[in-house]
């Protein structure tokens, strides 16, 4: 699902974007990608205890993973990289879910309000790096692959 998903995604949305900042596909992605999850969610996959929210809940999720999954894009110069990741992702958010399953959905699991806040932290120590550290600036610059 991940490969199908990425495909659309980072293969082909993402080349739309060519010589572009590397925000706007960035957000357009993740808005996207979260209401691509919308009727899943509404009949109760990931959040089942809170369906509406819980749109909203992977629209968040989506929008925070979707830098991320663009940086790996452009490093590996790969939507086939991006896709691994994202499967590797879902099965370890599957299994984190698993392991407390009598909580609230809206908080449990990388899906849930605790991973948001770590995708959060996790894309402000990519963002120090890649400004501060890392010779390409992904994050300042515009799209080249």
């Amino acid at each position: 699902l991940a490969f199908g998903e990425e495909a659309g995604w980072r293969g082909y949305l993402f080349n739309q974007f060519k010589s572009q900042a590397f925000w706007k596909p960035t957000l357009y992605i993740g808005i996207l990608w979260g209401f691509w999850h919308a009727p899943l969610i509404l009949m109760g996959h990931n959040y089942p205890q809170h369906p509406v929210a819980g749109v909203f809940m992977m629209m968040l999720f989506c929008l925070m993973l979707s830098p991320i999954c663009n940086y790996i894009r452009i490093k590996a110069k790969s939507s086939i990289a991006v896709a691994v990741f994202h499967g590797t992702f879902n099965a370890l958010a599957g299994i984190a879910t698993m392991m407390v399953m009598n909580s609230n959905d809206l908080l449990r699991g990388l899906p849930g309000f605790s991973g948001i806040i770590a995708l959060l932290l996790l894309n402000v120590l990519l963002f120090l790096y890649d400004n501060y550290i890392s010779k390409d600036k992904i994050f300042t610059s515009k799209i080249e692959f």
